[in-house]
């Protein structure tokens, strides 16, 4: 399986825990605009991402934390693509609500906000 997308954690804005707690991990590149920096994992691409959008069951990796792809938006890899942003909803839900939105496989909350620290690394894919 191809590396879509490996990227390293520049900087946590002070909201991201809140919405990690409730599975919400918001990804933006950096030079993000203040205000949606406050709420998103700022990073910096090392590899990717792909022209081509994984699909369900491709991993997930945020630092030594895993899960799988269980649906992917229609508009998802194109904004990851265009402007480093997506939102990443660990509920292991099969459909999404938003079609910018990629859904994964749950992960327990209190691992999700401890893997989120400057310098991890995430990948999608391999």
């Amino acid at each position: 399986m191809p590396v879509f997308l490996k990227t390293r954690i520049t900087a946590v804005g002070p909201e991201v825990a809140e919405l990690a707690e409730g599975g919400v991990l918001i990804l933006f590149a950096d030079g993000a605009p203040e205000e949606l920096a406050e709420v998103s994992v700022l990073h910096a691409a090392q590899e990717g991402p792909a022209s081509n959008a994984p699909s369900a069951g491709t991993p997930v990796r945020v630092g030594t934390v895993s899960a799988e792809i269980t649906a992917m938006g229609d508009a998802a890899w194109n904004k990851v693509r265009e402007i480093g942003h997506v939102v990443i909803n660990f509920n292991g839900a099969r459909t999404v609500e938003r079609p910018g939105e990629i859904c994964a496989s749950a992960i327990e909350p209190s691992v999700l906000v401890a893997a989120l620290q400057t310098g991890a690394v995430i990948t999608i894919g391999e």
